[in-house]
């Protein structure tokens, strides 16, 4: 995937039209110091750009392989432009997400990133909804909760709340027995 082109041609829509939007997924780890390899872009995105990028995803010859209110998946037939994964964030959780985000820079490009907090509150999401996607999540929480000067506080009240405070537990002996 030409991560580079795709970046550019997402972000230049969506600041043409002034929606709001940060990096999240893989890339987003990696501005926090995670690396691992990944073969998409995501992104999470004001809840009311959703129609007119699934358009404008299906204007470049994307497939939508998923769309619903806080989701869409779109992959292209070139492995160039490759799969882009979208999530859409309404208020007040999308005031509080992007203007906490910060600029960080990416594939040479100065990017939005969410703070790891909020990153963390959407791998419980996912957890929640796929348990499937547990074990991947976890790693990445896990790494996370050791990020300098994260608030744990905050990251815990996302697995209270929905329901999955034993993951959290689980999780805090990992990173406690590992130490620093």
């Amino acid at each position: 995937m030409d991560f580079i082109r795709v970046l550019d041609t997402v972000t230049r829509f969506l600041d043409e039209r002034g929606f709001r939007y940060a990096l999240v997924g893989a890339f987003a780890l990696s501005s926090y110091g995670m690396n691992r390899t990944t073969q998409d872009l995501d992104f999470a995105v004001d809840s009311a750009a959703r129609g007119d990028l699934v358009s404008f995803f299906e204007s470049l010859g994307y497939e939508t392989l998923y769309c619903s209110e806080g989701y869409s998946n779109h992959v292209h037939p070139l492995p160039a432009l490759g799969r882009v994964d979208c999530v859409y964030v309404g208020e007040p959780t999308a005031t509080r997400l992007f203007e906490s985000a910060g600029p960080v820079p990416i594939l040479g490009r100065t990017v939005r990133v969410p703070k790891p907090e909020h990153l963390a509150a959407m791998k419980v999401l996912a957890m929640k909804n796929d348990p499937s996607r547990t074990f991947q999540e976890m790693a990445d929480l896990q790494f996370i909760l050791g990020v300098p000067e994260v608030d744990v506080a905050e990251i815990r009240s996302h697995f209270e709340r929905h329901g999955l405070l034993g993951r959290f537990d689980e999780l805090r002996k990992i990173v406690d027995t590992a130490g620093p």
